[in-house]
């Protein structure tokens, strides 16, 4: 589809500066735009960029300096970005519709209305489908789960028994929602396992990554709040509570009962250790370990996990271990050198 730059201006509420008639017919990053494109840029260290894009036009910040190319100013321009997305090259994917005759469907199960079933998706006795829900085939939807209105669950994925989930909730491929969790006691140097009671909860609005495990609660619930986005190859472990808004990025683990605030944000291959409080907006570092609680509105890094300013002075001196190495040595033979001098 094409359209004016000022019609994209309007459509996202941006501020326009330049020629209002010069037609979009692509959508680009802004290394491999073309013309004809419009690309967007909401990083500054990228601004250097926008003197070399090839782009028509470029949706950006407020704070942005002049170039000599039109622009829209957008006060978030990922976002407008992403309703411009939308415009030019709309998603033609086509869900299931309707109840697809390979679907194993218990009598006692309760479907919504406008509910799509998949082929070979197995949903069992008492579970409950919120309306306009999307089920993917190859899914699996254990005994007495709830599934909300508006969920898109894509294929292959595993809701155990028990399993709450709430309204216009996202799971990718290969998710495991409730599996057991890892628990344990060691008798006489044998492992006998702790059954697995509790369930999980997923609140409204949450998207879950692909491959992404979150174990049921011993007893009670592991909670993922409202809003919260994880990203694939995610570990989530019994009893954790997740509060709302977080962002959970790939690879990241949590071991039990540790408690997220609201709008934490756990970074790429961080871990969290078990019964530890992390406070609302707390930023985790890629690949740092959290051995004890953190504070709210902290950001931490490295291991164990400190705060970021002291973490990066331990790096930096960290790195000159070599040359320090050096120079004990040189020490070490000019004082060696001094003794046999008084000797």
């Amino acid at each position: 589809m094409k359209f004016t730059l000022g019609e994209i201006a309007k459509i996202i509420k941006g501020e326009l500066v330049g020629d209002s008639t010069i037609i979009i017919t692509g959508i680009s990053g802004i290394k491999e735009a073309k013309e004809g494109d419009i690309t967007f840029l909401a990083n500054s260290k990228y601004y250097p960029l926008m003197r070399t894009t090839k782009a028509s036009a470029v949706i950006t910040s407020d704070e942005t300096l002049d170039v000599d190319m039109p622009i829209i100013k957008a006060e978030n321009p990922s976002l407008a970005f992403a309703k411009v997305l939308n415009l030019v090259a709309p998603n033609d994917i086509n869900h299931p519709e309707g109840i697809h005759p390979a679907a194993i469907i218990a009598k006692t199960a309760r479907i919504g209305k406008n509910v799509a079933v998949g082929p070979y998706a197995i949903i069992e006795e008492e579970v409950d489908i919120g309306d306009n829900s999307i089920i993917y085939g190859g899914c699996y939807i254990g005994h007495h789960a709830k599934v909300g209105k508006n969920c898109l669950i894509y294929p292959n994925v595993s809701i155990r028994e028990r399993i709450e989930i709430g309204d216009r909730v996202i799971i990718h491929s290969g998710a495991v929602i409730g599996s057991d969790g890892f628990g344990f006691a060691t008798v006489k140097g044998v492992h006998e396992k702790i059954p697995q009671i509790g369930i999980v909860s997923i609140e409204d609005d949450v998207e879950i990554g692909s491959n992404v495990t979150i174990d049921r609660a011993r007893f009670d619930k592991t909670i993922i709040g409202k809003g919260t986005k994880i990203d694939n190859l995610v570990q989530i472990a019994h009893n954790v509570i997740i509060g709302e808004n977080c962002t959970i990025v790939a690879q990241a683990g949590i071991s039990g009962s540790t408690t997220l605030g609201k709008g934490v944000i756990l970074a790429g291959q961080a871990g969290a250790v078990g019964h530890i409080t992390i406070g609302d907006g707390a930023i985790i570092a890629a690949q740092a370990g959290v051995t004890k609680s953190i504070p709210p509105f902290t950001k931490v890094s490295g291991y164990p996990a400190k705060p970021h300013d002291i973490a990066k002075r331990v790096n930096a001196c960290v790195q000159r271990l070599p040359q320090l190495c050096k120079k004990i040595k040189e020490l070490e033979a000019k004082i060696e050198k001094l003794e046999k001098e008084i000797k």
